[in-house]
């Protein structure tokens, strides 16, 4: 769940663990908050134990540091940082235990499972020890790395390695006219679309990302010479391929392409491909309900990026000196959009429905945001496929709160794009009437498409409340999940607050639904 519900739960005890985010939280003592942490950092205290110098740490160093109250942790391995989190403990969410688990060691696994959206460079930067020490290396052919690009590029090593594991070598190649160059990726896959090819451009700088299955390849190269801010992309299907066509600034022939930048024409798994961010500029902010508002932003005019269906997206902030980053899903401008998507889709605007939390950190300062402000979107992350829906007949929505985001366009998407679709069935928890997102564009909804409904529950309505009360349970979900028939094909997609996603999955199995027809949306 991005951008958690206001569906309500119980609050835990004090000695409870809850679980938050697809991850472990423990509740913090007062005066432990984030924004305590980012002032403890900025107080001149030596967090470090070092007094401000900065040292190499041996792997024999680094696991003498084990201890709650000498704790050292490596992040990105043998050319990473390494950080005195001590200090951090009583103010780390996931609680010391959690921190524990990588102490005195590599914690890039753990820190990837739970944390990768975390720009730990920034929360820690006060922890910091130094880096680790570089073991010595054999000699390095540095010819290749340093050959211009014109094209014929040989095969990155890093490329043929991962291609036995991976989808298959992908390779780019260019050509020119007078007035343009394009680019060109064989994917080798027929079914890249636009949405998985992620382009900026700044400056001189020209980055391309194809997503090819559970794979990232990467095209970045500084270019030989000026290009205009616009561009266009283009997919051919049928291969695999895509063109992307730049502008010359002049109508000069060019030699070659550029020089490479870093992890040019490389092939990694994506959650090791970092992620990438581009500013984004707020264009509109209008009221949804009394504490949600519906965010527009505009991408820039020099960068391709298309959200793919049932996937988030982070939104990077500075607050007091310190980068704090949020993952978010983006949805469609509106539900009654007659659920059609342009011929050429507009990729130029960013939707988010976000709910403000007023004794919070991150959504405050979003939303004191002006029009005309910027704020950092990375590039989209999330394991859902489309492919999901294929002869899909029944579809059947399950959301708390915010967790109604993801539904938007999967929504949208199902309706327009399914010929097999019977039937779409929403139930959405909330805690009051004030609090359902869209409720009259969902009551539309039902009457423009007889394929759609949508039952609303509330756990603290007024009196006067008609509809279905309570928290998700199974008598309320065996009566809400009926198949068209004995045998149709069904998909049940939950998003909420994690309580709330976890007795819901439980439910759902009791009810004899396979893991296959589950899908849960998480951070």
């Amino acid at each position: 769940m991005l951008n958690v519900p206001s569906q309500s739960f119980p609050a835990p005890s004090s000695q409870q663990r809850v679980v938050a985010g697809g991850r472990s939280k423990v509740p913090l003592k007062q005066g432990r908050s984030l924004m305590d942490w980012i002032r403890l950092t900025k107080s001149g205290k030596d967090l470090t134990g070092l007094k401000g110098r900065l040292i190499e740490v041996t792997e024999e160093e680094l696991k003498k540091h084990d201890k709650k109250d000498d704790c050292w942790i490596c992040i990105r391995g043998s050319k990473g940082f390494v950080y005195n989190v001590s200090p951090y403990m009583e103010y780390h969410p996931g609680g010391e235990d959690e921190l524990m688990r990588a102490a005195g060691s590599d914690g890039t696994d753990l820190f990837d499972q739970v944390h990768r959206w975390v720009n730990y460079e920034s929360m820690l930067k006060e922890c910091l020890v130094g880096r680790m020490a570089v073991k010595p290396a054999a000699p390095k052919d540095y010819h290749e790395e340093k050959k211009v690009l014109n094209g014929m590029l040989p095969k990155s090593q890093a490329t043929d390695t991962l291609a036995r594991e991976g989808p298959s070598s992908p390779s780019y190649d260019w050509f020119q006219t007078d007035s343009l160059v394009t680019i060109v990726v064989y994917t080798k896959q027929k079914d890249i679309t636009l949405d998985s090819v992620i382009v900026d451009h700044q400056d001189d700088s020209f980055r391309a990302e194809t997503i090819i299955k559970d794979y990232s390849y990467l095209i970045n190269i500084e270019l030989s010479h000026a290009v205009q801010g616009d561009f266009s992309v283009r997919i051919v299907e049928n291969v695999g391929k895509i063109e992307i066509v730049l502008k010359k600034k002049e109508n000069t022939s060019w030699k070659c392409l550029g020089h490479p930048l870093e992890n040019h024409n490389s092939l990694v798994p994506k959650k090791d491909a970092g992620l990438f961010y581009r500013q984004c500029q707020l264009i509109s902010k209008e009221d949804v309900t009394h504490d949600t508002r519906l965010f527009c932003f505009m991408l820039p005019p020099s960068t391709h990026l298309q959200v793919p269906i049932g996937q988030h997206v982070y939104l990077k902030l500075t607050i007091t000196d310190t980068e704090i980053v949020k993952p978010y899903t983006p949805v469609s401008d509106s539900l009654l959009s007659e659920f059609k998507e342009p011929a050429l889709p507009n990729n130029k605007y960013i939707y988010f429905l976000i709910k403000i939390y007023p004794a919070g950190l991150f959504t405050p300062e979003l939303d004191h945001l002006q029009i005309g402000d910027f704020v950092f979107v990375s590039n989209p992350e999330g394991n859902f496929k489309t492919s999901q829906f294929q002869e899909l007949e029944d579809l059947f929505l399950l959301a708390a709160g915010t967790g109604f985001t993801p539904m938007v366009k999967l929504l949208n998407y199902a309706l327009t794009n399914i010929p097999s679709l019977r039937k779409v069935k929403l139930m959405f928890f909330n805690k009051t009437e004030d609090d359902i997102i869209w409720r009259s564009h969902l009551e539309e909804l039902t009457f423009k498409d007889k394929r759609f409904d949508v039952e609303f529950v509330l756990s603290a309505p007024i009196s006067e409340w008609n509809g279905k009360q309570g928290h998700v349970s199974p008598a309320l979900l065996s009566e809400f999940l009926k198949r068209s028939s004995d045998k149709s094909k069904v998909l049940i997609c939950i998003c909420g607050p994690t309580p709330f996603t976890e007795q819901g999955i439980k439910f759902l199995h009791e009810l004899n639904f396979s893991k296959d027809e589950i899908h849960s949306f998480t951070a």
